[in-house]
């Protein structure tokens, strides 16, 4: 009967639309959510009542539902903050989580360092990275980013590079001394090298010019530092020669003797690289990218190693690239992890599971995973978050809207009983 079918067709629209409000009630809701998408109720028809068989056309509909709830994937606004644990995703990618109920992909970035040092998300879920190897450069393997917590080894110095000028108006003939350098050399220089145990000791580089465009040094340390050595007196633990071009360009650099025995169980016969640039002979370089021999009073322009003490975390800090780096308490820094992103081809039917997360589900498709800034994945902000992208005036005219569906189905429902009571009537 056609009175009872309109019955009907306004309960699927009063269904329809209270859901729909449902919808646009979550969207306001997670108005400040960090990283939530708003979602949009999309409606169908029910299939219509053919007047005429299976001609077509002719049709009478049975209503209205709700055939999907979709996320709008617009980008949020990206803020600033003051959380060095902060990111921000601009583009399409996800972090990746893991705990107690498997791997998980999210969007908030409001992360923190737990008590034992694991990056999580505000329900612990550990943030997963591709891990770096010992010297810290950035492996693909992905594991839990961890910030260590204990004492990261000491590094042996393995290359000491000086940069300096000697000067070429010296003259040559005087005889170096190890038990008078300072007398018997024309310029000395220092220089902190660390043993195996990362004691540091300071070197101390005597120069004297043998020859035309050639140099002899000589580096002493502390005798009560140096295995057989003597208190009060320097010992010789490096030496070597060093020549020039009629230009002043470095030519050739030989290490004549390694003598590093340091004291109290460090490695024995340490073997430290003392590079003085990019000579022309030995190294197939230009002559101009280290120590070179011009007409003007000596003088170290810089020098480094690549040995330190025993240290601690003091500090870390995220890039834009996601990695996250350490700032030791020697004053060396490290890369330990680089944060993952995952893309899906289908993310609108990633499945929510509460907590700002959403897992895989068949329909998403498999997630690609890797560093940030490649494949479509995005790019990662730093000390930032990405706010949710509710628009309120929006979400209040579709409240309206719905509202006023809602009550024009129960019209409808009213109208079909008015309806009803006359055909009940008509027996009176």
């Amino acid at each position: 009967m056609g009175v009872l079918s309109s019955l009907f067709t306004g309960v699927s629209g009063l269904s329809a639309q209270g859901e729909a409000l449902g919808v646009v009630g979550d969207n306001i809701a997670n108005a400040n959510t960090t990283g939530f998408k708003a979602s949009r109720a999309e409606f169908q028809d029910i299939i219509a009542k053919n007047l005429k068989g299976i001609l077509g056309g002719n049709q009478i509909g049975r209503g209205v539902h709700i055939g999907a709830v979709n996320p709008v994937l617009l980008q949020g606004n990206v803020d600033a903050t003051e959380n060095a644990t902060d990111l921000a995703i601009s583009g399409d990618g996800y972090f990746v989580c893991r705990g107690s109920d498997g791997q998980t992909y999210t969007r908030d970035g409001s992360l923190h360092f737990d008590k034992d040092g694991y990056l999580v998300t505000n329900d612990d879920q550990r943030i997963q990275g591709f891990v770096s190897d010992p010297d810290g450069k950035i492996t693909s393997k992905m594991e839990d980013i961890h910030l260590p917590k204990a004492i990261t080894p000491a590094m042996a110095t393995k290359r000491l590079d000086l940069n300096l000028n000697l000067d070429s108006r010296n003259g040559v003939g005087l005889q170096f001394n190890v038990e008078k350098p300072n007398e018997t050399s024309q310029y000395s220089t220092g220089a902190e090298i660390y043993d195996s145990q990362g004691n540091k000791h300071l070197m101390t580089i005597f120069f004297n010019k043998t020859q035309d465009r050639t140099w002899e040094w000589h580096g002493l340390c502390d005798g009560k530092e140096v295995t057989g050595g003597q208190e009060g007196h320097m010992s010789e633990v490096a030496s070597g020669k060093i020549t020039f071009t009629v230009d002043g360009r470095l030519d050739t650099q030989v290490l004549s003797k390694q003598n590093y025995n340091f004291k109290g169980g460090a490695l024995a016969n340490q073997k430290i690289e003392v590079n003085f640039g990019d000579a022309i002979t030995t190294n197939k370089g230009k002559g101009l990218g280290g120590t070179v021999q011009f007409g003007k009073e000596s003088d170290l322009m810089s020098w480094k190693q690549d040995g330190s003490s025993a240290g601690t975390v003091t500090n870390m800090s995220f890039s834009d690239t996601g990695v996250l780096s350490a700032l030791y308490s020697n004053g060396t820094s490290k890369d330990l992890a680089q944060v993952v992103l995952s893309r899906f081809d289908s993310p609108e039917r990633l499945y929510k599971v509460g907590n700002n997360r959403f897992k895989e589900s068949r329909e998403s498709g498999t997630p690609a995973i890797g560093q940030p800034n490649m494949g479509g994945r995005g790019k990662i902000f730093a000390k930032s978050l990405e706010r949710s992208t509710v628009d309120l005036a929006l979400e209040f005219v579709n409240l309206i809207q719905n509202q006023r569906g809602f009550q024009a189905n129960a019209k409808t429902i009213t109208t079909t009983d008015e309806m009803l009571a006359e055909v009940i009537n008509l027996k009176r």
